[in-house]
């Protein structure tokens, strides 16, 4: 591919994506935490996934206690992708020692795809630092946005938004519920989570129905045998 036209493809993708991260600023405010812890979010987590499941437990559980625990962990469980990525990645990039922090930052569901569309290595190594640079630049920036319109709106309660970073992190997943076995399993949790909410304290009804959701996904116990 020619360098202008990854160039714009890289841009393109970065700009589109970036976009999202308003949500993300405004909701992240909306669920309890402030502007700098925000941005520190978007700047070091740098996952989109991974930071909507991080406030979505936030905005349910509170800032404290077991409720950071389990945001943690939900949003380790969503960015573990990014491992996988890494590896097919790790070959192309070629880097060693510390230079290994800034790609790994970078490595991402966009930045990987582009990466893999391209035909030549070079292209290869262009398009991840093009598209991750240009997603890392835009998502931070509309981050700062959407953190600064959030705060500006006042108490999220009067406008709905205390459940809207809930419901960000179920429709960024919901596509993904193409298989009979993760509809099975999203709907065991579910039941889990909404069972214990009563009887336990917040945050650990997540924790307990990840780690049933783990249990079923890796020993695939709900998988369906095709002849």
């Amino acid at each position: 591919m020619a360098k202008s036209a990854l160039i714009s493809t890289s841009m393109g993708v970065g700009l589109a994506t970036g976009l999202y991260g308003i949500s993300f600023g405004a909701l992240s405010v909306a669920s309890g935490l402030d502007v700098l812890q925000t941005q520190v979010l978007s700047l070091l987590m740098f996952s989109g996934g991974s930071q909507f499941a991080f406030i979505g437990v936030i905005a349910a559980s509170g800032i404290g206690g077991v409720g950071v625990g389990a945001a943690i962990v939900s949003a380790w469980l969503l960015g573990i992708r990014n491992g996988f990525y890494a590896v097919r990645m790790a070959p192309i990039l070629n880097r060693i020692g510390l230079a290994k922090l800034l790609p790994a930052l970078l490595t991402i569901d966009e930045s990987t795809a582009v990466a893999a569309a391209q035909a030549d290595e070079g292209d290869q190594k262009k398009g991840f630092w093009y598209t991750g640079l240009a997603v890392f630049v835009f998502w931070n920036i509309a981050t700062l946005i959407g953190a600064f319109l959030g705060d500006a709106i006042g108490d999220p309660k009067a406008w709905g938004l205390d459940a809207a970073a809930a419901a960000a992190f179920l429709g960024l997943i919901w596509p993904r519920l193409v298989e009979r076995q993760s509809l099975a399993v999203a709907a065991i949790a579910m039941v889990i989570a909404v069972s214990l909410t009563p009887a336990l304290p917040a945050g650990v009804p997540v924790l307990v129905a990840g780690a049933v959701a783990i249990a079923f996904g890796a020993l695939n116990l709900l998988a369906v045998k095709v002849k």
